[in-house]
């Protein structure tokens, strides 16, 4: 969602984010622990999920293969090549962090094992506002450029800004053109 040197989440992943803080007291209350990775280093995400106004907890992977392990991440050798390996098989390119979601399992002896994982639209069943979007007569209305939730999801702070999410799922602020403001300075 976050890496490092980037100023704001990824908007799609910061969209699924949204939906998970309502969710806390009953996942707890079933022994379960929710948490998100992101490469970008602690301060950096504390700030953005200031930002957000978000309370679940988010750790940094910032110096691991954690990421990488789980192919959400990728090295510039990998990028390098115009393809990487992303949601079990070879893609083009888009930007060196994607979106995935992952399950581990605790057992009473300590061993961690890994139970799930799910990429890209395989995520996108925590996403409650797409729940609801689908029972409505225009559904998601994705309709392009990219016919996904780029064409129409912002950062929830950033819904009347000017600008646009690119195909790696980052907010492009619009520039103003300052000399065609015809306002007083």
């Amino acid at each position: 969602m976050l890496g490092p040197g980037w100023k704001e989440g990824c908007v799609g992943c910061s969209f699924r984010s949204d939906h998970v803080d309502g969710t806390l007291p009953h996942l707890e209350h079933h022994d379960v622990s929710f948490v998100t990775i992101s490469r970008a280093p602690l301060a950096d995400i504390a700030a953005f999920k200031r930002r957000m106004g978000w309370a679940f907890r988010w750790l940094s992977s910032f110096g691991t293969d954690f990421n990488y392990d789980f192919h959400v991440s990728f090295r510039s050798e990998e990028i390098a090549t115009g393809g990487v390996y992303y949601n079990y098989e070879e893609r083009p390119f888009l930007t060196e962090e994607l979106s995935g979601l992952s399950v581990f399992y605790k057992n009473e002896a300590g061993e961690i094992f890994h139970t799930y994982s799910t990429y890209g639209r395989g995520d996108e069943l925590v996403d409650t506002t797409y729940m609801y979007l689908d029972l409505t007569p225009k559904g998601r209305n994705e309709n392009g450029p990219h016919y996904n939730l780029g064409d129409w999801v912002r950062h929830h702070d950033r819904y009347d800004a000017p600008g646009f999410v690119d195909a790696g799922g980052r907010f492009v602020a619009e520039s103003v053109d300052e000399s065609s403001c015809k306002c007083k300075h």
